[in-house]
């Protein structure tokens, strides 16, 4: 395997070779096309302009930056999906919340609550008994201030299930907003950040078809 940097069609890549790619997405482009002639442009869209048979694995909300896999073919495109669903794909993500996150008494604490469709507030997702189980990973790496003097805190964050916006959502109903989250955080929260301050940092997985164990970081914007 080659790795293959060259950013080709308008996106960084990390790693290219005959079985998968590893993109670094900026924040604000979507992962796969939307609705509308205005949400053709995407990480997936400019992948397949230099590597046709690149197919989507798993996505990344618009507003969070950092690392995206993608297959090369459908079977590829199974192996890999098959791998997410048995839980043997790693994904770290750092984000700054808003206030002071006290460290859990172990090193990693975790955020056990299910999550649904807030269906009339569509694309929101809430925290709902009837919803789907879902768990994350937290820990805290550095307590600090904005240039205001407020506090907010550094956390690594590991999904163990993957919900639709269920880092932004945990962290919400735990009285931390993502700083810059314009679904989930108040209006101050908000407005602290141009931008949703969630990097996917780090992916671990074993090649499909070398058996190679492979790991990508991406350091956060932020």
């Amino acid at each position: 395997m080659t790795p293959d940097t060259d950013p080709g069609a308008g996106i960084a890549c990390l790693h290219a070779d005959t079985a998968l790619l590893v993109l670094d997405k900026p924040a604000g482009l979507l992962a796969v096309p939307g609705r509308g002639a205005d949400k053709q442009d995407c990480a997936s869209s400019r992948a397949q302009a230099r590597w046709p048979d690149a197919l989507i694995v798993h996505r990344l909300d618009m507003a969070t930056s950092g690392l995206l896999l993608m297959a090369r073919g459908t079977a590829m495109q199974r192996a890999l999906g098959m791998a997410f669903e048995s839980r043997s794909v790693r994904k770290r993500y750092m984000a700054l919340v808003a206030g002071q996150v006290a460290a859990p008494d172990a090193d990693w604490g975790e955020i056990d609550l299910p999550l649904m469709s807030d269906w009339p507030n569509r694309p929101r997702q809430k925290v709902d008994v009837r919803g789907k189980p879902s768990q994350t990973r937290w820990r805290v790496l550095a307590h600090e201030h904005d240039a205001q003097g407020r506090p907010q805190t550094r956390l690594e964050l590991e999904p163990v299930t993957g919900r639709t916006h269920q880092l932004r959502v945990h962290l919400q109903a735990i009285g931390h907003p993502i700083l810059g989250d314009a679904l989930y955080a108040d209006a101050d929260t908000q407005a602290r950040c141009p931008r949703l301050l969630l990097h996917a940092s780090g992916l671990a997985l074993t090649h499909p078809v070398t058996g190679e164990a492979l790991h990508w970081q991406s350091p956060p914007p932020f």
